[in-house]
């Protein structure tokens, strides 16, 4: 295993890279910490295609973004970066692209993914919580049928790297519940209230959130729950980033060169084991003018926040229906072509929040969010993913996830939410809030 040297803000300096990257978006404001830092040492190489990323994954420090067996996995941490506040995107942003700078990076692979590669989370909300950019020491990505392995260090000498080398997996045992009849029938009284002002019309949508606590035997292993994500919701975006563990519908947005890509998810039905019974519940959903409207307030926001960035905006006219093993949700993807070389987490922080987690208008979902919420969201529901040195990459919504508690390695939160809307009925979105949260109950069953 590699050194666990990490680095912090403020490098200073300089080196002569192999692969010059692209500018990232620059920020005015500098990084307060001015201590010098250690440049990193980057090496991407073929391998022999890896049919399961995760079965490479040590029992530790495991970060992951993997949908239907492609993706990123690694470990270790090369560098690390947390940020809070209103600013936290910019000065990550601003981080990135010095670490990038002063990196020497020999790439054999160059695609999307490859050389320097950051796992990021942040924080739904600038105060409270703390956001985190972690570089692992590994990285195996896999796309196409052909896979990399990464390795990045602040020694000259590339360290050897066994792959082979992993621990067994271990299953939580049994999980405790800490939810009650009455929790739900708190949160559906504050879904009233958010209805009730609604209806005086003080915004048009909120989206509000709750937790369930888990408590397990044993220590909970990142594998395990990221194995049964995986394999039960092949559509989502799998993920892990210090403690943050989900699969999310929800991609954000994806950028590779200067394409750019972001699906929208609002409007919510269950799913059904019977394939007549789900159909019927699919068409319901297309026909629900309540869903169509939570849908139409966040492709909107979307649209409108990409459209500062891009060219050739396409917004399909109609979501389609994203089924779900435990739900059904109306999706509909927009695409566009950038028009300045701007970066994926550039792209992230002007997307959110989105009115799929916050509402419309924000600012006043966001006031109603902080004054009737029961919950503080930390990293739920913000942006969660990576990006390259080019400033390519892919953030998903933190959504199905839970935090693991840093004190405690037995205890998770699970997070859920449901948009309000003048048309939403508080039992209707207890019960879909209930139906979210079985992803991560599943994932935590033995």
């Amino acid at each position: 295993m590699l050194g666990q040297q990490a680095i912090r803000a403020g490098a200073s300096l300089r080196s002569n890279n192999m692969r010059q990257p692209r500018n990232l978006v620059p920020v005015t404001r500098p990084v307060a910490d001015a201590s010098v830092e250690p440049a990193l040492h980057v090496w991407s190489t073929p391998i022999d295609d890896v049919t399961d990323l995760l079965a490479l994954l040590p029992g530790h420090q495991a970060v992951a973004w993997l949908r239907d067996g492609e993706g990123l996995i690694g470990w270790g941490e090369a560098a690390r970066y947390e940020v809070a506040g209103s600013e936290r995107f910019s000065r990550a942003n601003r981080w990135w692209a010095r670490v990038c700078d002063t990196a020497t990076i020999d790439d054999a692979v160059m695609r999307p993914g490859s050389g320097p590669v950051a796992f990021a989370s942040f924080a739904f909300d600038s105060d409270p919580g703390s956001s985190v950019l972690v570089v692992p020491e590994v990285v195996v990505g896999r796309r196409d049928g052909k896979a990399w392995l990464t390795v990045t260090s602040t020694s000259r000498q590339r360290p050897d790297i066994d792959l082979a080398a992993t621990t067994t997996v271990h299953a939580p045992g049994v999980v405790a519940f800490e939810s009650s009849e009455a929790d739900l029938r708190l949160w559906e009284s504050r879904v009233a209230e958010a209805i009730e002002r609604i209806g005086r019309g003080e915004l048009d949508k909120v989206v509000l959130a709750r937790d369930v606590v888990a408590t397990a035997d044993q220590p909970i292993d990142v594998r395990h729950l990221l194995t049964r994500l995986s394999a039960e919701y092949p559509q989502c975006w799998a993920f892990s980033v210090d403690g943050l563990i989900g699969a999310t519908p929800e991609l954000l947005i994806r950028r590779e060169g200067d394409r750019v890509t972001s699906r929208v998810l609002a409007g919510t039905i269950r799913s059904d084991s019977d394939s007549s019974e789900d159909g019927r519940l699919a068409q319901a959903l297309l026909g629900s003018g309540k869903d169509q409207e939570e849908h139409r307030y966040a492709v909107s926001s979307v649209a409108a926040a990409l459209a500062t960035h891009c060219t050739d905006l396409e917004v399909p006219s109609q979501p389609s229906v994203l089924r779900l093993a435990n739900v059904q949700h109306l999706a509909t993807d927009v695409t566009g072509l950038l028009v300045h070389d701007t970066s994926v987490l550039a792209l992230a922080a002007s997307l959110h929040p989105t009115a799929a987690v916050c509402g419309t208008p924000t600012e006043r979902a966001f006031a109603m969010i902080r004054s009737i919420e029961l919950i503080e969201r930390g990293r739920y529901a913000g942006p969660v993913g990576w990006i390259d040195a080019n400033g390519d990459g892919e953030f998903g919504i933190a959504l199905r996830c839970g935090q693991i508690d840093s004190d405690d390695p037995q205890s998770i939160r699970l997070f859920a939410g449901c948009g309000i809307v003048a048309g939403s009925d508080p039992q209707s979105e207890g019960a879909e809030s209930e139906a979210k949260l079985l992803a991560m109950r599943h994932a935590l069953s033995s």
